[in-house]
């Protein structure tokens, strides 16, 4: 808005951006604008002067002092049938007058029809053919077709050089149709998906959507929306005489009516689909770039680059892999290129496939077999990844050797982190580790991060400061986004219930949550402190098997996530299930719930799930009365056992850096102040079991005194009563045993190692000499006993972003005797419940052994292929500018 001081009266000024004035050139831009200043019409929003300075492309055009057409819409949604035909009617007459003279719009949509009394006006008639005609054809010939996505002609979107009156005919369509609908003819997450749709699916009937649109009204529109521009009205008016005509009638609307709900494409459209591909698909960028730049409403044009969303598909026959905690993808800090983790049919193992954003095809990174959790070095010339046998490598995104630089590294604590002074920060087996990116001796960082589940690193810059969660579940995790003075060795909590955390140069801190929803802070660096409140900012994004989002950020402020496709969340339930694989719903409420446990009399349960705050308490639910109680007040419990009366309930307790031990507390809550230690036990206590007989507890962990960092854990045993209460190795050896349970009798144990490679179910006497037996076929994990010969456990074959697809339960039954004997039935399927690993076991079974208690996964599907949004810091900025936050 500004003043015009030679004539006294206020102008609307509007100004393109200098890069594109440069382009288009300065003069050829002003002598075609000149062609719209002669449009008198009293629907036409008159071209008062145009010129360049100071490298500035600018026209001026009067200040309406009114609304959009937009601006209506988003107040009312729908506007009244007489309403919408008269502004339709009106804005086709203004339309028909400019294409009598040979101008054609080419960019009608809401944001240039203006209301001013209610009186229709078409802004920037023109502009757009004055910036083609200036660009001499080298935006068509690089894939660019000017308009709006919502409102553009198939024509327009599949870049046709000669673009005629019937494409404004289709636009006037367009915005009929959503003055009815409330929405366009096509909609879709990105500008791709509405493009496609233009040119591929027919537009229902605005009939379908508003039953009261007179027929003669819902004819002409859908002729105008016709794919063929010679299968619309030949003419603007001839669209306005037929929305005015009551007895209108167009076969148009029967042939639609008989394809609605059905993607019936035209032998045009599949002429022009490889158009679609090469022309929108690699120029993406460029496309919505050109569109917010060029049409800027009525206000100048934003200071920021434009945010740009696209797809990037997988090829037929791949599969994303992802790991337990992160996304299956990665961006180059220039946020140019993508990295992700599928296998291709027919392959038996995942690689990295390396894509830049503005090429069809991925190639697969030599030597990335095997590979999970990829991350780019600072200068985009490396990646590194995790394998499945826990090996820290990296290679050349030019391809070459692959080099080990580390063991050990978690594959359920995130992607490393690769700082910008040569090191890689990672988790081994909870603990923060660093090794150079050279490979040499790795050194701890802090391991007070071990017991509270440290996940997800990332590197400040500047290397004196660390992101990461603390995650006290064991699958799905509520966290806390924290952050590590690593000279200082502290540790700062930032945000409860957070689950990953990225910073972005200019001060923004960006956390997710495990509902899939993404929120966005300022943060200082120095003082390692938030500075403003959270503003939401993405939402709807699948999450990970430990309930983190599937997001990846670069330091340029571009982003990838998976979006949902349905509204389910990951919260958890609890159901019962029987042998035939029949489920009951418990009426536990939805969570991040885990390792329920069945009474001794099977009429409670006791689980872990997140207080109102995110933090892991013990509950007990009475399935008698359907109530659900506390039981645990700390924030640091997790993994319960009932004691065999049924009295109390033991579990691991965090000390922080004093370790996980073994706790219990009474189980009908009276004693809530006082626990009774079950140890000391080893560090970090994992997974505990109370043996039939009352004698022993049975947990899992490193052994006291053990190197920091050393992921090898073994199983214990605790006494539980009598002196001295000595813990006792049960399982030890130079591999992990977790998950140690005891045969009814007293006799057995059952425990998970990974000795082979694989996790795998074993048995052998428990506290007396024997040899071992071999329980799983392939992979199993989450052993449980039935009867003293009988015991259940999961077999799991093929690891993927939504879980272990083939995950089953099966049930052994063990035949003793010289040598032992197994036999192997499959139960049920258990894809759809969560488990832990090897780590704990993420179910429970009845005394009958007829009935089990699962944590069912929320129903959600992921989406086909990573989003992509370039110069998504823009929007981000915008979003907190917009809650007051600068």
């Amino acid at each position: 808005l500004c003043e015009d001081l030679k004539h006294d009266r206020q102008v609307a000024l509007k100004l393109l951006k200098p890069e594109l004035a440069a382009v288009l050139g300065a003069e050829r831009f002003v002598q075609e604008i000149k062609t719209t200043a002669a449009l008198q019409h009293p629907h036409i929003l008159p071209l008062f002067d145009s010129g360049a300075a100071d490298g500035f492309l600018f026209y001026v055009m009067p200040f309406i002092d009114g609304e959009t057409l937009r601006a209506k819409l988003d107040r009312e949604t729908q506007l009244g049938i007489e309403d919408a035909v008269r502004i339709a009617r009106d804005v086709a007459d203004a339309l028909h007058y400019a294409h009598t003279r040979g101008i054609v719009h080419r960019d009608v949509k809401p944001e240039n029809i203006l209301l001013h009394d209610g009186r229709p006006m078409i802004a920037d008639f023109g502009i757009a053919l004055a910036v083609s005609a200036a660009a001499g054809g080298r935006m068509t010939e690089t894939g660019l077709s000017l308009g709006t996505p919502h409102y553009m002609s198939p024509e327009q979107a599949t870049a046709e050089k000669e673009i005629s009156a019937r494409s404004d005919v289709y636009s006037i369509g367009s915005v009929m149709y959503e003055m009815l609908t409330g929405n366009p003819p096509h909609t879709g997450a990105s500008a791709q998906q509405i493009i496609m749709k233009i040119i591929t699916t027919p537009a229902e009937l605005v009939t379908v959507h508003r039953k009261s649109v007179p027929p003669h009204v819902a004819a002409a529109v859908a002729k105008s929306l016709e794919k063929l521009p010679a299968d619309r009205f030949e003419s603007a008016k001839a669209f306005a005489e037929a929305l005015g005509n009551a007895s209108y009638r167009n076969a148009t609307v029967s042939d639609v009516a008989a394809q609605a709900g059905v993607t019936a494409t035209s032998a045009w459209a599949f002429n022009r689909l490889a158009i679609v591909i090469s022309a929108i698909a690699v120029a993406a960028v460029a496309v919505a770039a050109v569109a917010v730049a060029l049409w800027m409403g009525n206000g100048p044009p934003p200071a920021a680059p434009p945010v740009v969303r696209f797809p990037v598909p997988l090829p037929p026959g791949q599969t994303l892999i992802g790991g337990r905690a992160d996304a299956p993808f990665a961006l180059s800090p220039d946020g140019t290129r993508i990295v992700y983790v599928a296998t291709d049919s027919g392959a038996t193992a995942p690689t990295l496939h390396l894509r830049a954003l503005d090429q069809f095809t991925a190639t697969i990174i030599a030597g990335s077999e095997d590979a999970l959790l990829p991350f780019f070095s600072p200068d985009g010339l490396s990646i590194g990844f995790v394998t499945s046998k826990r090996e820290l490598k990296k290679v050349a995104v030019s391809g070459g050797p692959v080099s080990t630089l580390a063991t050990g590294a978690a594959l359920n604590r995130g992607a490393p982190s690769w700082s910008d002074d040569h090191g890689i920060a990672y988790f081994r087996n909870g603990v923060a580790m660093r090794v150079g990116d050279g490979g040499g001796s790795p050194k701890t960082l802090l391991d007070s991060t071990r017991d509270n589940g440290g996940m997800t690193p990332f590197v400040l810059s500047g290397n004196n400061a660390m992101l990461f969660t603390r995650c006290p579940l064991a699958l799905d995790c509520s966290g806390d986004l924290s952050v590590l003075d690593i000279a200082a060795r502290t540790v700062k909590l930032l945000v409860p219930g957070a689950s990953r955390g990225w910073y972005l140069p200019g001060g923004l801190l960006v956390y997710g949550t495990p509902d899939g929803a993404l929120f966005a802070v300022k943060f200082d660096l120095r003082s390692q402190k938030i500075t403003s409140a959270p503003v939401a900012v993405l939402d709807r994004i699948v999450t990970t098997l430990n309930a983190f989002p599937a997001v990846a950020i670069s330091m340029s402020g571009t982003m990838a996530y998976l979006p949902e496709d349905g509204s389910a969340g990951r919260a958890t339930s609890l159901v019962q299930v029987d042998r035939s694989g029949r489920e009951v719903a418990i009426g536990v409420k939805p969570g991040m719930l885990a390792g329920p446990r069945f009474s001794p009399d099977g009429q409670r349960l006791v689980l872990t799930a997140p207080d109102a705050k995110g933090n892991g308490q013990i509950w007990i639910h009475d399935r008698l009365s359907g109530t659900t109680r506390q039981l645990t007040f700390d924030g640091r419990s997790r993994r319960p056992a009932w004691s065999p009366d049924g009295k109390r309930v033991a579990f691991s307790k965090d000390l922080s850096t004093a370790g996980a031990h073994v706790w219990s507390v009474p189980a009908d809550g009276s004693d809530t102040g006082a626990r009774e230690a079950e140890g000391p036990g080893p560090q970090g206590t994992g997974a505990v079991f109370w043996t039939r007989d009352g004698r022993w507890i049975v947990t899992d962990g490193r052994p006291v005194g053990s190197p920091l960092g050393d992921d090898n854990e073994d199983v214990f045993a605790i006494p539980t009563f009598g002196s001295p209460r000595t813990i006792r190795p049960v399982v030890a050896s130079p591999f992990k045993e977790e998950t140690g349970e005891v045969s009814p009798d007293g006799k057995w144990i059952a425990y998970v190692s990974n000795e082979t490679g694989q996790d795998q179910v074993y048995v052998q006497p428990f506290l007396t000499p024997g040899g071992r037996t071999l329980i799983s076929a392939g992979n199993g994990a989450e052993p449980a006993w039935i009867s003293n010969t009988e015991l259940t456990y999961r077999d799991y074959a093929e690891l993927t972003l939504r879980g272990y697809e083939t995950d089953s339960l099966r049930l052994a039954r063990l035949a003793f005797g010289a040598t032992t004997t197994v036999t192997r039935t499959a139960l049920f399927s258990t894809a759809n419940y969560a488990r832990t690993g090897a780590s704990a076991r993420n179910y429970d079974v009845s005394r009958d052994g007829q009935h089990f208690v699962f944590v069912k996964q929320a129903a959600w599907t992921r989406g086909g292929a990573p989003m992509v949004v370039l110069n998504w810091v823009e929007e981000v900025k915008r979003l907190m500018a917009a809650a007051g936050i600068k």
